[in-house]
């Protein structure tokens, strides 16, 4: 009797790197370095992002908003470096299970649809598994995001700096809302975010290895795929910032001290469609593209590191 057919399992689709639980920690283990060593690089243009977002009459743009801060309150973790802690704490667990959970739930999807609709839908599967692992991130990066933005735009020597005193303070306040006030806004940018983050670079490396490195991936050097995954995490961070921006301005705008108590609503129309959608997005674009592609590289280096090889692309040709 002729050996019955395995099961296709899309777990097993690449026979050198199973998507077993071993897989997946790895996986988790990429998230928190590609995501908060990047964030908090950034920090310095993080601050001035948020405050141009509340503040746009003071802060005008990327480099007076640098020398505003610096010359007003320092480099420093209470200047330039404000709030680096709780970023850096925040989008580590956020990249935990952000990048850990998009490669569970792509496979749990995957395999729930089976073969042919995941060859047919398969874009599909990188937005519903990137959306759902983004909507438990962001449980985890709530608090910490709290803290970071209030912290970031309170006026100097009005609110504490430090992370332990600030979310001292803030819990005794109950108008701050703390810790899950901001957790809608959040889902409102980050899930798009995610789910353009990944789609298009899944699509866009994807469309360099079919258009532009023809050649079989295995013959290009692990440099020259690593050049590709970064090419790509640019191009891809590019439109989560755009895709992303009101909602990311919202949830600074929520820091500022006259808002207090205000729901989402009345501060979006208060700042006005127009101001809500472009105040800070050049600076959010510069930020976020470096650090889309950043985290991809950051992530697909480890996955190398660890013998699991690049993300996209086709192996074989």
């Amino acid at each position: 009797m002729a050996a019955e057919k395995k099961a296709w399992d899309a777990r097993y689709l690449n026979p050198d790197a199973p998507h077993d639980t071993s897989y997946y920690l790895k996986c988790i283990g990429g998230g928190i370095l590609a995501c908060g060593t990047t964030h908090t690089a950034v920090c310095p243009l993080d601050v001035v992002k948020c405050n141009m977002q509340i503040y746009p009459e003071q802060y005008k743009s990327l480099g007076q908003g640098l020398k505003l801060v610096a010359s007003e309150q320092g480099y420093g973790s209470t200047g330039l470096l404000k709030g680096w802690l709780p970023t850096f704490i925040g989008y580590s667990f956020q990249g935990a299970f952000k990048f850990g959970l998009y490669e569970f739930f792509k496979d749990i999807y995957a395999n729930m649809v089976g073969q042919e609709l995941f060859e047919k839908y398969q874009g599909a599967i990188w937005l519903a598994g990137s959306a759902s692992a983004e909507f438990f991130a962001d449980m985890a990066l709530c608090p910490f995001e709290m803290a970071k933005v209030k912290i970031q735009t309170s006026p100097k020597g009005t609110f504490p700096t430090g992370l332990g005193a600030a979310i001292g303070k803030m819990r005794a306040d109950p108008a701050s809302g703390f810790p899950y006030k901001s957790l809608v806004p959040l889902w409102g940018r980050q899930i798009p975010y995610t789910m353009a983050k990944f789609y298009f670079f899944e699509k866009i490396v994807r469309l360099f290895y079919q258009y532009v490195f023809t050649a079989p991936k295995e013959t290009y050097s692990k440099a020259q795929q690593l050049s590709i995954t970064f090419a790509s995490g640019y191009i891809a961070g590019v439109v989560c910032a755009i895709v992303s921006h009101p909602a990311d301005t919202l949830v600074s705008a929520r820091g500022k001290p006259t808002n207090a108590g205000k729901g989402y609503g009345q501060i979006a129309k208060e700042m006005g469609y127009m101001n809500l959608c472009t105040k800070g997005l050049g600076t959010r674009i510069l930020m976020i593209g470096t650090l889309t592609g950043l985290q991809w590289w950051i992530y697909d280096t480890y996955k190398v590191a660890m013998g699991l090889g690049t993300t996209g692309g086709s192996a074989k040709k």
